[in-house]
């Protein structure tokens, strides 16, 4: 009888915290619009918006009646008069030429007053290794997440360890709006910003595809293929897998077991998002024999930065003037410090100084004055 009382009490508990795991999953949020257009929130999205601009002239005027463009603003959402501006599009070439589809600066502050609202909702669904886009994450944490894994996989470099070098083909292009609103829904319950959503959607194309550049296609990039992770990881049960925008990696040491990982993603991407691996790009490597992944080349016992950023430094030295050269120099030195770029490194200072003999830079300038004031 006590074991019979014992069972059913376990029962009884395992039920119970099912229930609840059951309720927070499906929990989804309501009223959210009236925060998005809240006096806070349109403000703190215009500091967003603002953030490394100020000095642009379309900041400069639109902060000279600030309040009032800032309450216009929130008078449009707020009657659902509200209409993005049409996309303005240039094109950039480094490190690859790509269209970039660019929004005026009031519909930015649009952009960054939904993802205030929908990130801390998103972000408890996201996985660890999910690195794009994200606070306290970026390219430099994944590249060490990446060194980890392939000590683990490799058991310190005693046994093989393969990767499944991953890429979707075309992936901003190929987003499917109705797609991704049927997964907001998932969490949002509050069809006016549903509504205010397809519109910043359809701003670009009518049913597919996303601009490069706005705020909302990196947060949408993150939530449309947090599906993939989720699959991924609860039904593939894939330990070592890191993504970064559409660029993915699964290690491990056995082969087959990538090609069989391979095989179901293509088929999970094709029929739940509409998506597809890009043939040529999605491989199985020996790791020994260097993986190309978020600007490194990996190598068992090593990595090097990859030609183009190489030859884009060149350029730079070659094309531009001293303070845009060590304003770039020092990003991309702290950058290049974390392959074995030691001579690399020190034959670009020497050359950038024979080049530019007795000059100082305006970087340099403030800092000597900031030194002078302490």
């Amino acid at each position: 009888m006590a074991t019979t009382g014992l069972m059913t009490m376990r029962a009884y508990l395992v039920e119970w915290l099912w229930s609840l795991h059951k309720e927070k999953t499906m929990k989804t949020y309501k009223n959210l619009y009236q925060e998005l257009c809240s006096k806070e929130n349109i403000a703190l999205a215009f500091k967003k918006a603002q953030k490394r601009k100020s000095k642009k002239p379309y900041v400069i005027e639109f902060k000279n009646n600030l309040d009032k463009n800032l309450e216009l603003l929130r008078l449009e959402l707020l009657s659902e008069t509200y209409k993005p501006r049409p996309l303005r599009t240039f094109v950039i070439r480094e490190p690859k030429t790509r269209k970039i589809r660019k929004s005026y600066f009031v519909d930015r502050i649009v952009h960054h007053a939904i993802c205030n609202v929908l990130e801390p909702i998103f972000e408890k669904r996201f996985i660890h290794d999910s690195f794009a886009n994200r606070k306290g994450k970026g390219t430099l944490n994944a590249i060490n997440r990446f060194d980890k894994f392939k000590q683990k996989v490799s058991k310190n470099n005693t046994r093989n360890c393969y990767v499944f070098k991953a890429d979707i083909k075309h992936y901003f292009d190929e987003v499917n709006h109705n797609t991704l609103i049927n997964i907001l829904r998932k969490k949002i319950n509050d069809e006016k910003l549903i509504s205010l959503i397809s519109n910043v959607l359809k701003n670009h194309s009518n049913m597919v595809g996303m601009p490069l550049g706005n705020m909302t296609s990196q947060f949408f990039a993150n939530v449309y293929l947090n599906e993939l992770d989720q699959f991924v990881k609860k039904e593939l049960r894939v330990k070592y897998y890191i993504r970064y925008v559409d660029d993915f990696v699964i290690l491990h040491d056995n082969k087959e077991i990538l090609e069989s990982y391979k095989e179901k993603i293509d088929i999970f991407l094709k029929e739940k998002l509409q998506l597809e691996l890009h043939t040529t790009k999605s491989k199985i490597l020996l790791l020994e024999r260097g993986i190309l992944f978020l600007g490194f080349r990996h190598y068992t016992y090593h990595k090097l930065l990859r030609k183009s950023n190489i030859i884009t430094m060149g350029k730079r030295i070659v094309q531009g003037d001293y303070d845009s050269i060590c304003e770039f120099l020092e990003g991309w030195l702290s950058y290049a410090n974390h392959a074995n770029t030691y001579n690399l490194r020190h034959k670009i200072v020497d050359t950038i100084e024979s080049n530019f003999q007795g000059n100082i830079s305006l970087l340099q300038i403030d800092r000597l004055i900031k030194y002078a004031e302490v």
